[in-house]
């Protein structure tokens, strides 16, 4: 359970004791968007960061969201990817893949069994199985082209999405309207590959975009750009630990005109929701925590 629950600016923050509870409630309300929008479009569109964010989602590999979650509706996108080979230690898709899309998960099977006796009796099984997820809901980058060949295709792919209706489009503006962005929150106030002072920032037309010159290796990646992300229907940004404190601040409170203006503070959806999902630590300078 959330220690507090905060409302900001329409947005609203969580804070929670620790990362354990956390996850736990990022867990449950994932599912509870997932549930809404497959009941009302039988799909879920979903937009993963890496790192973090992955660690904290795998609550929903355990029981009883491996049976309650329909995975075989999900969608699933990169809201940035570095610009490296799928297998490569880098990529954002291989750790998704290894701690989340291909997680192996432990249930229970019932067998009725025939007795001799002609008494049925049943025999709890543990087994191990994979998430069930479509190989062809999973969009990544094609990693064989340049970081702008490779944002150009991702933004294709999306398109043509987004002309079968399995990506909802906005209603105000030309941008895809995702069901879920999951974000987390660098240090220094960046969100997905959006780092601050950088002129991708300022981009209004592109859907996906691309860098050379990340200041976090790798250099080469690419992103979705500001008005995607504000197309969403839901955004949560996850934060854990004192080093993201500073950045979850001056990303939240109001703290006045010469305040850096922070690319995670300029995620603002136009018509959808905004989240954060704090520990304490994180939120320890956010104003009524500090």
């Amino acid at each position: 359970m959330a220690l507090e629950v905060l409302n900001k600016d329409k947005n609203e923050v969580r804070v929670y004791e620790n990362s354990d509870e956390l996850s736990t409630d990022l867990a449950d309300y994932i599912e509870g968007l997932s549930d809404v929008s497959i009941k009302e479009r039988g799909v879920f569109t979903v937009a993963l960061s890496g790192g973090s964010v992955i660690r904290l989602m795998r609550k929903l590999c355990e029981v009883p969201y491996n049976k309650t979650v329909d995975w075989s509706k999900w969608y699933i996108f990169w809201v940035d990817e570095r610009v490296v080979a799928k297998s490569h230690v880098d990529s954002n898709y291989k750790f998704a893949k290894d701690h989340l899309l291909s997680k192996v998960v432990s249930c229970s099977h019932k067998l009725s069994v025939l007795l001799v006796v002609e008494c049925k009796n049943e025999i709890v099984l543990n087994v191990e199985q994979l998430l069930p997820i479509v190989p062809s809901h999973v969009h990544s980058i094609n990693d064989s082209l340049t970081a702008e060949e490779a944002a150009n295709d991702y933004e294709f792919v999306i398109r043509q999405l987004v002309k079968t209706r399995m990506v909802n489009a906005s209603d105000i503006s030309d941008c895809p309207k995702f069901d879920l962005i999951l974000l987390g929150l660098g240090p220094d106030g960046h969100v997905a590959s959006l780092f601050p002072n950088h002129p991708i920032l300022e981009e209004k037309n592109e859907w996906v975009t691309y860098i050379t010159n990340s200041p976090k290796p790798p250099p080469e990646r690419i992103t979705f750009t500001l008005p995607v992300i504000n197309s969403a229907e839901n955004v949560l940004v996850v934060a854990t630990g004192g080093e993201k404190a500073e950045a979850a601040h001056m990303a939240i409170d109001d703290i006045g005109p010469k305040c850096p203006v922070l690319p995670a503070r300029m995620v603002q959806p136009c018509a959808g929701k905004l989240v954060w999902f704090l520990d304490v630590e994180a939120a320890s300078k956010v104003v009524r925590f500090s």
